[in-house]
């Protein structure tokens, strides 16, 4: 399931993201909270952790995904977020990209081993329209617009 939004600001216009979610409705109030916003970046939605994984770390020779950030959800099917970011962790290419947990678990317990296992952020999904709406805000400002991060990894 793929979902996309145009460009951001002429400065961030090449910007993608990497939504990854099994729950439609949480991704279509993502994707409209992200374009209410002002955030128009190209938005691609994996529906699982697998999926991601397919697109970020492709075994088919096929060219893999570069996005700017990726927003994770920790409860999926096929491949959690956990088990999605350790894979990610664990590969090079993948190791230092960002990415968020966007999940609406508050667990102790999963914010641990999320930031145990390398997120850069953990946030929970706002309940409310207006919430998500500020949330997809602070999120867009800070990792497409003030976080810099390399374009090409130095090894």
């Amino acid at each position: 399931m793929i979902a996309e939004l145009g460009a951001w600001r002429a400065s961030v216009s090449t910007d993608v993201i990497l939504l990854v979610d099994d729950n439609s409705d949480d991704v279509t109030l993502t994707l409209w909270a992200f374009r209410k916003s002002g955030i128009t970046s190209k938005i691609i939605v994996a529906g699982d952790g697998q999926e991601a994984v397919d697109l970020l770390l492709p075994t088919d020779g096929s060219t893999p995904l570069r996005p700017t950030i990726v927003l994770l959800d920790i409860n999926m099917p096929r491949m959690s977020g956990p088990e999605t970011l350790r894979l990610l962790r664990a590969d090079p290419t993948t190791k230092s990209l960002p990415v968020i947990m966007l999940t609406s678990s508050v667990d102790d317990r999963d914010i641990i081993s999320s930031y145990d296992l390398g997120a850069n952020s953990y946030v929970q999904k706002p309940v409310g329209s207006t919430e998500f709406l500020e949330a997809a805000k602070a999120l867009g400002v800070y990792w497409l617009g003030v976080n810099i991060q390399p374009r090409t990894r130095v090894d």
